[in-house]
């Protein structure tokens, strides 16, 4: 799996075929999506248009990751959620499939609303209806339908979003093919250290979402915080030295530390900076000063921002 790929959330439909055609012209090759971001059909004509103007790049030198939504948890319904996601990106498998959140939800038919995202119904006329809809399945049941999905040759490998140490445990104790990745929020200031150092131990590779830190949860409204690590002095200082923008260096420390990165962005310049944190080196000190960064701020959190949807969704220790 390249260690960075570009990341699709929050990127709005009418941008993303474009700027996922862009991206792949410019050499990236890993591109995460999901059922939830809702745009995934657009990374799919992103990606045909690529390939289509350079017969030199092929499916198999891209590696493309989604994720089973909460809403799909039930084993009758994962292969289903796993072909939707396939035909709404053009391809006949996925490198990554993984499950989205510890927390299973109410099915909710494509046909009554794709995605389904968190609330049960939100054109309900009472409000008390407008919330999320728990229906508890056991995840060693969603489990055995994402490994029958490995088994069909309809995705790669399996693993999964938003687990904590003793979740990870349970899973790989009782799972016939094991999770390959555990993709987390990670970046300075929530640098989980324990759950990466784990992870490795077990031989599952970590992906960090918002590895740049809090911005796109301060224009959501999920955090009125707006500093960020990227504004750290030691980041700048380690940016001035090695002639490089400050988030290049986050992205460099995700990387050298063994973790994969999936930064987001809606600008084709930054595809290029963004990409470029290979070929130079942060120093030891310079790793030491960020990692001192930590301060267990997580920004995407649902026992906060499900508060009024019916939660909160305790998931985190």
């Amino acid at each position: 799996m390249p260690l960075l790929g570009l990341g699709t959330w929050k990127i709005p439909r009418e941008q993303t075929p474009a700027l996922v055609e862009t991206a792949i012209r410019k050499g990236w090759r890993h591109l995460d999506c999901a059922c939830d971001y809702g745009n995934e059909r657009e990374v799919g004509a992103g990606i045909r248009a690529a390939l289509t103007e350079d017969p030199t790049i092929s499916r198999d030198d891209l590696w493309v990751t989604s994720k089973l939504w909460n809403t799909y948890h039930r084993q009758e319904h994962v292969r289903d959620a796993c072909l939707r996601t396939l035909d709404d990106l053009g391809l006949e498998y996925l490198d990554l499939y993984l499950v989205h959140f510890p927390i299973s939800l109410k099915f909710v038919p494509f046909e009554t609303r794709y995605p389904p995202e968190w609330v049960h119904d939100p054109d309900a006329s009472d409000p008390a209806d407008r919330v999320m809809v728990h229906d508890p399945v056991p995840i060693a049941e969603t489990w055995r339908a994402m490994e029958q999905l490995v088994d069909e040759g309809l995705v790669k490998n399996i693993g999964v979003c938003n687990f904590n140490v003793s979740l990870l445990t349970d899973l790989l104790a009782t799972s016939r093919v094991k999770p390959a990745v555990l993709q987390i929020e990670s970046h300075p200031y929530l640098s989980q250290k324990h759950l990466v150092d784990y992870a490795r131990l077990h031989q599952v590779h970590v992906t960090a979402f918002s590895p740049l830190g809090s911005a796109g949860y301060v224009e959501m409204g999920w955090t009125k915080r707006t500093e960020g690590a990227i504004n750290e002095a030691c980041v700048k200082a380690a940016a001035q030295a090695h002639g490089t923008s400050p988030g290049q260096v986050l992205l460099r420390w995700a990387v050298q530390r063994g973790t994969s990165a999936i930064p987001k962005t809606t600008k084709v310049g930054r595809l290029d900076e963004n990409i470029d944190v290979f070929g130079w080196t942060l120093t030891a000190d310079e790793m030491s000063a960020i990692d001192a960064l930590n301060r267990n701020k997580r920004y995407n959190d649902p026992a906060e921002f499900c508060v009024g949807m019916g939660g909160p969704v305790p998931i985190y220790d």
